[in-house]
């Protein structure tokens, strides 16, 4: 344990590093060389366009793809901004602390909270809203009770993926699998309670036995810190109001892209009038956005020259419990090779119309998989762009194999709850 306000704890739980807890959370990442991921990034992107320009992918498909995701991208990029610029007014140091502080000092409370309040986030809000909002409000919580930050950027990053099965709103690839099989909201719900309750279990389980005992080690206790005050209450509340319609906006099912957009302008607007030298082009996920767009141009050319053959051999066509298990493994597969949302609309394009628990079963595939590798789900991405903005540090090794556990024991779970859920 460290002492909280003067230290840091890294995202590994190994010695602090001496850090203000203001710096820690809040400091953008320095930018100097390219890492591995922006030239991932840039290499996709580069491959995308090749493939463009050489007719591998058509002229026609590249622009309906690209026409496809620029609201994706123009949310992306503004939530972003937004989330960056609301943590730098300490919106979410504010949240953290009341989060340790209700907690009253227990470790296992605190771990109960941060998995159920990830997991509402997650339900009701969606995956990328957990991801972008939640995921400052944990590492800051970690800061603020003087504990190490991997038990709850692991809790965030796993929940914002595992949590998203129950409701159409809380995945983009959910609503898709809901307009296919013409399910209404209560409907699906019906349908996949067994399975997000027996994922939600088993990575529970996971992050105790991985992450969450380690940090007690003998003793289950830690300080609570005190009521943290912003040092600007007016751009405190204008973050407020921010997140506040963004929260709004989703659960109305407004636009993505035209709320993120509004309410990142007007935290803009709040900081070009009461701090205007934290306004700086390093806000903007340029990785990100040059990863999207590479990802999509390289799937959709994979898709063209064979993918769909070899899923349609994977998944099958069988109705019964061996084909929602061949769909469930290959959504898991597919999603940490090339990301969800493509890996879904490729596995629906060779489920038969009919196979409507076949193709629930790919869902939960794609819902529950992409934990472990950084590029499977763009919630992920997000968690990653949050870590990097606040200097924590991500140990690979670590997440990929503490992931692949998770997604495996969730899947088994999820798949299992959802043949019981037929009868």
């Amino acid at each position: 344990m460290t002492e909280a306000g003067d230290k840091v704890m890294r995202v590994d739980g190994t010695a602090p590093a001496d850090a203000a807890v203001r710096e820690a959370v809040e400091r953008p990442e320095r930018r100097g060389r390219l890492g591995v991921l922006d030239w991932l990034a840039i290499g996709l992107l580069a491959a995308g366009l090749v493939s463009w320009a050489t007719g591998l992918l058509p002229r026609s498909d590249a622009q309906d793809i690209l026409a496809r995701i620029l609201p994706l991208l123009v949310f992306l990029g503004t939530v972003i901004v937004l989330a960056e610029l609301a943590a730098q007014a300490e919106f979410f140091d504010v949240l953290a602390a009341r989060i340790a502080i209700v907690a009253r000092g227990s470790y296992p409370v605190l771990f109960a909270l941060s998995v159920a309040f990830a997991a509402v986030t997650t339900v009701f809000l969606n995956l990328d809203t957990t991801a972008v909002l939640l995921t400052p409000v944990m590492l800051a919580t970690a800061v603020r009770a003087g504990i190490a930050t991997m038990p709850l950027a692991m809790t965030t990053v796993w929940l914002a993926n595992i949590a998203s099965l129950l409701l159409p709103v809380s995945n983009l690839t959910n609503l898709l699998a809901a307009d296919r099989v013409g399910l209404p909201v209560g409907d699906f719900a019906a349908r996949m309670l067994l399975p997000q309750a027996g994922a939600l279990a088993a990575t529970a389980v996971c992050l105790w036995v991985f992450f969450w005992r380690r940090g007690v080690r003998g003793d289950d206790r830690y300080t609570p810190p005190p009521v943290f005050r912003p040092r600007d209450p007016v751009l405190f509340r204008v973050a407020a109001a921010g997140c506040a319609v963004f929260v709004v906006g989703v659960l109305v099912g407004a636009p993505l892209a035209a709320v993120s957009c509004a309410c990142a302008a007007l935290l803009v607007a709040g900081y070009a009038v009461r701090d205007r030298r934290r306004l700086r082009w390093t806000l903007l996920p340029w990785r990100l956005l040059v990863f999207v767009s590479g990802l999509f141009l390289v799937v959709q050319t994979i898709s063209r020259h064979g993918l769909s053959t070899v899923l349609d051999d994977v998944i099958g066509t069988d109705p019964g419990a061996e084909g929602v298990w061949r769909a469930a493994a290959a959504g898991l597969g597919l999603s940490n090779l090339v990301n969800n949302l493509p890996a879904y609309v490729a596995g629906e394009a060779v489920v038969p119309v009919a196979n409507h628990d076949q193709l629930l079963g790919l869902l939960i595939g794609t819902n529950v998989g992409p934990v472990v590798l950084p590029w499977a789900s763009l919630a992920t991405l997000l968690w990653l762009e949050r870590c990097r903005a606040a200097s924590v540090r991500v140990p690979w090794p670590t997440f990929i194999l503490t992931g692949a556990a998770a997604a495996a024991t969730a899947l088994l779970a999820a798949v299992g709850g959802l043949l019981l859920s037929r009868h």
